[in-house]
């Protein structure tokens, strides 16, 4: 499993695309192939740039990522739009993933610098 999740890591950091197959994180369960999330058990509905936020977070845990790498994945370009839109996408990502939003425990924050999804449990 942990030379599987390296190389689904190093993948996504030499083409920039996700993983195919499905990641799964304690009561996460991301499935990249058919852009489905559950939660608990239960499944939940994001919107594409959601998807693809949390999808980029998760393809690499522990990397943080900094708001205008998320904009240009999402959008292709940074140039002319505003960083703290991303910190929307998260609030909402957050309060429909994480079962406490003030308290995450997938998607954290690094102050000043950007966003990272927690590192794997082994």
């Amino acid at each position: 499993m942990r030379v599987s999740s390296a190389r689904r890591r190093t993948a996504f950091t030499r083409t920039g695309e996700t993983p195919q197959e499905p990641l799964e994180d304690g009561e996460l369960s991301i499935d990249f192939e058919k852009r489905a999330v559950t939660v608990r058990g239960t499944g939940v509905r994001l919107t594409y740039v959601e998807f693809e936020i949390l999808a980029v977070l998760a393809a690499s845990p522990g990397r943080v990522m900094t708001r205008e790498a998320l904009l240009e994945h999402v959008w292709g370009d940074s140039a002319y739009r505003d960083p703290r839109t991303v910190d929307v996408h998260i609030r909402h990502l957050r309060e429909k993933v994480e079962s406490d939003p003030k308290r995450p425990e997938f998607l954290f924050t690094v102050r000043g610098v950007g966003y990272r999804f927690r590192e794997q449990s082994t």
